[in-house]
């Protein structure tokens, strides 16, 4: 979806064609270059997120659904030198990924986390960013990850986007319609409703639903400015320009719309909006806390 591409993760569930995951993930499928390049993108914001939780050395962490493995990363000196990380994620070309980048010393499954061999009770703390809104039933999901925390643990939920991305702040209209044109596009895809979509904005209550205790949030915004840095191009060029909008759009945009949408995300054009003195954009990421 438009900024909250995001993204991106893979939901748990290992499923046939009938039941796959509520955005089409199935354990073959493979966006891994997106994830990279969200990761670098947003690198700083996720590891000050990651610096704010108050992990201590010596826990044990699960990542779950871990797409490429740059979080584990991060998460591992938090806890070091006698804790331990782990990641999970459905999808195999994901985890074949993070293992390219990965030592030995961070376990790796592929597998569906509603049906892990991992124990009960067996982490401190579980970090679970740009997942949850992949899953057909997420309060069935949050529960099966409760069930993999030691009584005192917490839980971490992270989404991008949960306000709407600024992309063209010279612009709100075609914005807007364009984001409307991704959703659009979503729904007929996938065959799911708005609700459905924007069942992800409701992670505190999720969190409360499940009667953990001290649910906190906290957003934090990733600001970007012309010009722009490597990893900001790649991500926004690639991830959102080219794969997230694209030609698919077309039929949801009037024939001028769509050829403004064009001129502006076209790196040859004399317009290409990240290389305008007025680029200036604006994601949130949201991280809701809750201890079990």
């Amino acid at each position: 979806m438009a900024g909250s591409t995001l993204l991106n993760r893979t939901s748990f569930s290992k499923m046939t064609a009938v039941s796959q995951g509520l955005l089409g993930d199935l354990p073959t499928r493979d966006y891994s270059c997106k994830l990279r390049l969200f990761n670098a993108f947003a690198e700083p914001e996720l590891r000050q997120a990651i610096a704010s939780v108050g992990l201590k050395p010596g826990m044990r962490v699960l990542d779950a659904g871990c797409g490429t493995g740059e979080a584990l990363e991060w998460l591992l000196p938090e806890v070091a030198p006698r804790g331990e990380v782990v990641g999970i994620d459905l999808a195999a070309a994901h985890i074949a990924a993070a293992r390219s980048r990965l030592g030995p010393h961070i376990e790796l499954l592929q597998a569906d986390l509603l049906e892990t061999s991992l124990p009960p009770a067996s982490f401190d703390f579980i970090w679970c960013v740009n997942t949850l809104h992949h899953l057909r039933t997420p309060r069935c999901g949050i529960n099966r990850l409760l069930r993999l925390l030691r009584a005192g643990g917490r839980i971490a939920l992270g989404q991008s986007s949960l306000l709407p991305d600024m992309y063209f702040a010279w612009d709100s209209r075609l914005e807007r319609l364009t984001n409307e044109a991704v959703r659009q596009y979503y729904r007929e895809r996938y065959q799911v409703n708005e609700r459905e979509l924007a069942a992800v904005r409701s992670l505190v209550g999720v969190l409360r639903q499940a009667q953990l205790r001290q649910v906190a949030a906290r957003t934090f915004m990733i600001e970007r400015l012309s010009p722009v840095s490597p990893a900001t191009e790649a991500y926004l060029l690639e991830a959102i320009f080219r794969q997230t909008w694209g030609p698919r759009l077309q039929p949801y945009l009037s024939n001028d719309d769509y050829a403004e949408l064009l001129r502006l995300t076209d790196p040859q054009h004399p317009q290409f909006a990240l290389r305008r003195a007025d680029f200036h954009y604006l994601q949130s990421f949201t991280l809701v806390l809750g201890e079990l």
